[in-house]
């Protein structure tokens, strides 16, 4: 069987299937990190990102398991199905991460499903819809990491905060940000804990614009007003379009046909984006206090 190769944060791994080997095979959690990635407007890159952040994980070793809440469109399975069917019909290894579509008319206990999926991983992702949705804020106020991905625009913006027209100054936070603010009160409620919450930039142009600088500056103020951390995310690049049908990232050139310059910048801000979330290593997931399961 050929072998493609993965490479995420300077260090390569073969690829495999995810848990299958690696250093932190061994290793079990006291519960798993949950990354939520939740945005209720369409169209942000959202599913992309969650893919691009669990295969890298899974290639670095990690235990990963993926829940996809959209049971309608369930774009992130979809995603993962085609990845796991190019790895059945091309003969090569492709590290691909647990994956399963929530199904509430079987259990409408989100909460019991993700403690589930965290007995055997070290980290759990989750794929939220484009809309307002019960389980996907309770997802939220659970998760360890919120991640909401915004384009580069005032309209994706207006999510989380309203600008003044004249001044692109921040008005005051929108519904998005204050659903947010309640969901972390929960979450202290509950067991103490914090919700690292970051605004990911996605969709950047590569050309210096002035919309660009007025977004930046207007995220950065919201920033301190509401109290989440800002990373640049994925670049407006036809490649990521170009790999859904075959579930393929950029972590795997090796399987990319006629891959160039511009997969292997694609990839480095991929490497950039997945440090910019500051996730846990193995020993800090260890001693970590675990979470009361909710019935």
């Amino acid at each position: 069987m050929a072998s493609s190769y993965a490479l995420c944060g300077g260090i390569g791994a073969r690829s495999r299937p995810a848990g299958a080997s690696g250093k932190n095979k061994n290793i079990m959690s006291s519960r798993a990190h949950l990354i939520v990635f939740a945005n209720e407007k369409g169209g942000t890159g959202k599913s992309t990102t969650a893919v691009h952040v669990a295969v890298a994980l899974a290639a670095q070793g990690r235990r990963v398991a993926v829940i996809d809440l959209d049971t309608r469109q369930k774009t992130m399975v979809r995603y993962l199905e085609n990845r796991s069917a190019t790895a059945r019909r091309d003969a090569i290894d492709l590290v691909t991460p647990r994956f399963e579509t929530f199904d509430p008319a079987k259990d409408p206990a989100i909460e019991r499903r993700l403690d589930a999926l965290g007995e055997d991983a070290e980290f759990v992702i989750v794929d939220t819809p484009g809309r307002d949705d019960p389980y996907a804020m309770k997802a939220v106020a659970r998760a360890d990491t919120l991640v909401t991905p915004i384009n580069d625009s005032f309209i994706d913006l207006d999510l989380i905060g309203q600008v003044d027209p004249d001044t692109y100054k921040i008005k005051r936070p929108s519904f998005y940000a204050e659903m947010v603010w309640d969901a972390r009160k929960v979450r202290a409620k509950s067991d103490g804990g914090t919700v690292d919450w970051v605004v990911l930039r996605n969709r950047l142009q590569h050309l210096e614009a002035r919309n660009m600088r007025r977004v930046g500056a207007a995220v950065e103020e919201l920033s301190k007003r509401v109290g989440f951390r800002v990373i640049p995310g994925l670049g407006e690049r036809v490649i990521y379009r170009e790999l859904f049908p075959k579930g393929l990232t950029l972590l795997d050139l090796g399987a990319i046909k006629e891959a160039g310059l511009s997969h292997v910048a694609a990839r480095q801000e991929l490497r950039e984006m997945v440090s910019g979330l500051q996730l846990p290593e193995a020993a800090d997931l260890f001693t970590r206090p675990a979470l009361a399961a909710t019935a």
